[in-house]
């Protein structure tokens, strides 16, 4: 089965590395049972060196490895290990759309921040009547050509005079055996997979029908889904009966789980951007059904575990079938599942409004020894745990930040006191 992608949309956890090896292995136990059970005490692994940027930083881009192909969703060089992306680049001397940033990974070492790449829409986007998009921002990753290297869906401003329905603003990236290469391609969106006049964007990755590959449903008009069939062709094009599906919301919200263990992908559904209701339509060979509900909430996640919904009120969790077991009183903007301790259960972690992370786990909440906010999760090192990629952004500019990386352990902390990886995004204009 293929494993979903990664989505990093604002307000949005960018899930990478062995969606079903590790922290997306979410198990069947109702949540209140994972965040309750009592985990391992061991120390192997909870203190590692930190790589600080430094020289190596400064230089010019390393070489990005060669790999043969795996099949983790963020993997754009197919080398076995995990690929962080990051649309929020330090701007000075970048301009305001700097682009996006790679970071490759090294199989069972983890990110090496010099190993990096700036796909830029000037040499990396297609171009739009002529001229390239001004904006770029990532928006999902997975393999939708299955030759073995994760592809990256990203988003731009095509020209649209608001009459008739919007141009498709979503193009995807290809990996290769060196990573993100050649220009983008616009997705191809049939016209009886479209519904509406609002713009076709928000994807996510997925396996909605179980035939083993990865598909992709994006944003349509009045509570309905677009959902395009993979595997995809080099054009852009799906394969397969493209169709629309009846949700409940409009907005596809990643990353993609497999809730009622059938084999299949389920998506997460909100009914607007910003605090909304949201929804899990389950899927299935023949099409999408409705699954449980949830209240409205700034940000939610779901899995094997059941669900998760940030508001006011705090932390809302819920068991599989929609109960409500449990409420933790935090306050935050951001959501993110991973299981850090290698368990097999997952652990939240919430970002706040003063950068702050606090991680819900066994026993009583604690905050994260680092300050950002979470923008990726991922088993990094290939230690079968995951860890948390955190961004701290210095002053109110983007000028400077820190993209702090925390391995999972098997500890009662849950991450590394001493971070794997720290290093600024500033250096992608080097």
């Amino acid at each position: 089965m293929g494993g979903a992608g990664a989505l990093l949309i604002p307000g949005h956890i960018q899930r990478s590395g062995v969606r079903r090896g590790s922290g997306a292995v979410l198990c069947a136990v109702l949540l209140a049972a994972a965040l309750t059970g009592c985990g391992g005490h061991d120390s192997d692994g909870a203190h590692r060196p930190a790589t600080v940027a430094g020289e190596q930083q400064r230089s010019a881009p390393l070489p990005v490895p060669r790999g043969k192909g795996s099949k983790l969703p963020s993997d754009f060089n197919g080398d076995g290990a995990p690929d962080l992306v990051l649309d929020d680049l330090a701007h000075d001397g970048l301009g305001d759309d700097p682009g996006i940033g790679v970071v490759y990974g090294r199989k069972g070492h983890g990110l090496v921040a010099g190993t990096r790449q700036l796909l830029t829409p000037a040499k990396y986007a297609a171009r739009i009547k002529g001229q390239a998009p001004a904006t770029f921002a990532s928006e999902a990753s997975c393999d939708l050509d299955r030759d073995g290297y994760a592809d990256l869906v990203v988003s731009t401003d095509p020209p649209y005079d608001g009459q008739g329905m919007p141009p498709v603003p979503l193009q995807i990236l290809f990996g290769s055996p060196t990573g993100i290469s050649g220009k983008g391609v616009t997705l191809k969106i049939p016209a009886r997979a479209r519904f509406g006049n609002e713009w076709p964007d928000q994807p996510v990755c997925g396996d909605f029908d179980g035939d083993g590959r990865n598909d992709l449903v994006v944003h349509a008009s009045g509570g309905r889904l677009s959902v395009l069939p993979g595997p995809f062709t080099r054009a852009g094009a799906p394969r397969g009966t493209t169709g629309i599906a009846q949700a409940s919301g409009n907005v596809p919200t990643g990353p993609a789980a497999d809730l009622n263990g059938d084999g299949t992908d389920d998506v997460l559904v909100r009914a607007h951007t910003g605090t909304a209701r949201s929804a899990v339509a389950l899927g299935g060979p023949n099409g999408f059904t409705k699954g449980a509900t949830y209240p409205a909430g700034t940000d939610a996640v779901f899995g094997r575990f059941g669900a998760a919904v940030l508001g006011e009120a705090g932390l809302k969790l819920y068991a599989p079938g929609g109960t409500a077991t449990r409420t933790v009183r935090v306050t935050g903007d951001r959501l993110a599942a991973a299981d850090l301790n290698g368990d097999g259960r997952d652990e939240l972690a919430v970002s706040d409004a003063s950068d702050g992370v606090h991680l819900i786990g066994p026993g009583k909440p604690r905050r994260a020894p680092a300050k950002g906010h979470v923008i990726a999760v991922a088993d990094y090192d290939g230690d079968g745990r995951d860890d948390l990629a955190l961004q701290h952004t210095k002053g109110t500019t983007g000028a400077t930040d820190t993209v702090t990386v925390l391995t999972g352990n098997r500890t009662a902390t849950l991450v590394s006191d001493t971070p794997q990886l720290t290093f600024s995004t500033a250096e992608f204009g080097n």
